[in-house]
């Protein structure tokens, strides 16, 4: 079995900075491809199940362009030989829908993972731009 923080500094977070230049296809490779894998990201709803979680990755990749991942701070994590998680502050650079300009992008993200075929894969992904305290009104639904 590969080590998870192997997985998580060789392969998840080079697979990041690849889909901050606008490419899904590592990240697509470290998820898990069974019915209850399940994404969540800032740009639409949460989806289950592989084809639906992989049609997500490629519509969300088309927002980012000429990027580059900066920095990742691990907040929490735990591993169990049967699941493990990761909470991280996500950071990067990249052209953002139709922008021209550089912009900086923070996410604040969790991650599971499970053993697969002796490795580790991504099996949901929650990431959101919330990386600071809001206020109670920012949850009200206009």
């Amino acid at each position: 079995m590969d080590e998870l923080d192997t997985v998580i500094e060789r392969s998840h977070h080079q697979a990041l900075d690849e889909f901050a230049k606008g490419n899904p296809e590592p990240l697509k490779d470290l998820y898990s491809h069974r019915d209850d894998a399940s994404l969540a990201n800032p740009f639409g709803p949460a989806r289950r199940g592989w084809e639906q979680v992989a049609e997500t990755m490629e519509l969300a990749a088309t927002h980012y362009r000429d990027g580059e991942a900066t920095g990742f701070e691990r907040v929490a994590g735990n591993v169990t030989p049967d699941l493990a998680y990761i909470v991280e502050v996500e950071r990067y650079r990249a052209r953002l829908g139709g922008g021209a300009e550089i912009t900086p992008v923070v996410l604040r993200v969790t991650s599971i993972f499970r053993p697969e075929d002796g490795t580790w894969k991504i099996v949901h992904r929650h990431a959101d731009p919330i990386t600071t305290a809001q206020p109670a009104e920012s949850v009200i639904q206009q």
